[in-house]
C-alpha cells in the first residue's frame, strides 16, 4: 500500500520530521499522516526512558495492574503495635490517650488495609471495635460507685496492655542485639580423633627438686612436739613474796620477778602479787607518773 502524500511527508517509524519540530506518524485507522505535536523536551524532564529514548507522555494503550506496585512505609506486628506507633509518633501521653484522634487515625488505617487484604484487616477490626467502645463510654457522664469511689477509667485496660506490650517489644529488641548463631557468628566444627593415646608429661631434674622441697616443708609442719607439764602454785609464790618483803621496807616491782626461770614462772608470780594486793596484804605505790613502782607490806611484821 502506497502511503506517500502530496505534502512532502514521508512515512516512517514515527521519527521522521516535518517542518518545524513536528513529527509525522501514520494513523492506522484512516491510513493518513498525522502531525505529532509532542515536543522533544517537556520542561527539560521526560517521564521515563524506553529503550534509551526519552518518553514524554504515557501511551494510550498502557495497562498497569492495580497490584503492580504497593509501598508500605511502616510494618506492624499487630493492632497493639499499630496503636503504640500512633501514640508514640504524635507524642501523646500514654496514660491520657486522646481517644477521638487515635480512633479516627486507626480507622483510616484499617480502611486502607481492608481494601487490599481483608483477612489481614480482620485482625485489626477487634481493636477498632474496642477503641469505639472506649470512646463511647468516655462520652457518657461518669457515675460514682456505691462505695463513693471514682469510676474506673475506660482506658485503663488498654493502657495496661499497651505498656506491657511496649516492655516486651523493648526486651525483644534487646535480645535481638545479642549475637546469634548464623547471623553474627558461625560455629566451627573440629574433627576429634577417637583414638586416645596416653601421653605422660616430661619431667626434668628441677621439677623433682621442687617437689621434694615441698614435701620436706610440709613434713616439718606436722612434726611432733613434747610438752612437759610443770605444776606451779600461786600460794607458794605468795609466801615467797611476803618473805622477801619482810626483809626490806620497799622493793621495786621489777625486782620481784626472775625472767631467767621462764614465762610460766613470771606469770604465776604476777598472779600471786595481784592476789596479795586483793587481800590488802601489800601496797603498790608510785611517787609520780612514769616513776618506778614500789611494793611494801601493808602491815608491820612481828
Amino acid at each position: 500500500m502506497d502511503t506517500s502524500t502530496d505534502n512532502g511527508i514521508e512515512p516512517g517509524n514515527g521519527d521522521s520530521t516535518a517542518s518545524g519540530t513536528d513529527a509525522a506518524v501514520i494513523d492506522a485507522a484512516t491510513d493518513t499522516a498525522v502531525i505529532d505535536a509532542t515536543p522533544d523536551v517537556v520542561d527539560g524532564v521526560a517521564f521515563a526512558k524506553l529503550y534509551g529514548e526519552p518518553l514524554f507522555k504515557l501511551p494510550n494503550d498502557l495497562y498497569i495492574p492495580p497490584d503492580a506496585l504497593e509501598i508500605f512505609l511502616e510494618a506492624f506486628e499487630g493492632p497493639l503495635d499499630l496503636l503504640l506507633y500512633m501514640i508514640r509518633k504524635q507524642n501523646f501521653n500514654i496514660l491520657d490517650i486522646p481517644m477521638a484522634a487515635v480512633t479516627h487515625q486507626y480507622l483510616d488505617y484499617v480502611e486502607q488495609i481492608r481494601q487490599r487484604n481483608l483477612e489481614l484487616a480482620a485482625d485489626y477490626l477487634l481493636m477498632a471495635a474496642m477503641l469505639i467502645e472506649i470512646k463511647s463510654r468516655m462520652l457518657l457522664p461518669t457515675k460514682k460507685s456505691d462505695t463513693g469511689e471514682e469510676a474506673v477509667d475506660p482506658r485503663a485496660e488498654l493502657v495496661r496492655r499497651l505498656l506491657e506490650y511496649e516492655q516486651i517489644k523493648i526486651a525483644a529488641m534487646n535480645l535481638d542485639t545479642l549475637p546469634q548463631v548464623g547471623r553474627d557468628f558461625i560455629r566451627t566444627q573440629v574433627y576429634v580423633d577417637q583414638q586416645v593415646v596416653t601421653r605422660f608429661p616430661d619431667v626434668n631434674v628441677v621439677d623433682l627438686q621442687t617437689a621434694w622441697s615441698d614435701i620436706l616443708r610440709r613434713a616439718k609442719l606436722t612434726a611432733k612436739h613434747t610438752i612437759s607439764r610443770e605444776e606451779l602454785s600461786v600460794r607458794e609464790h605468795m609466801t615467797g613474796i611476803l618473805r622477801r618483803l619482810q626483809s626490806a621496807k620497799f622493793v621495786e616491782f621489777a625486782d620481784l620477778f626472775d625472767p631467767s626461770r621462764g614465762v610460766p614462772v613470771v606469770v604465776v608470780n604476777f598472779i600471786a602479787l595481784l592476789e596479795l594486793a586483793k587481800e590488802t596484804l601489800i601496797e603498790i605505790t608510785q611517787a609520780e607518773a612514769f616513776a618506778p613502782i614500789y611494793v611494801r607490806l601493808s602491815y608491820s611484821p612481828t
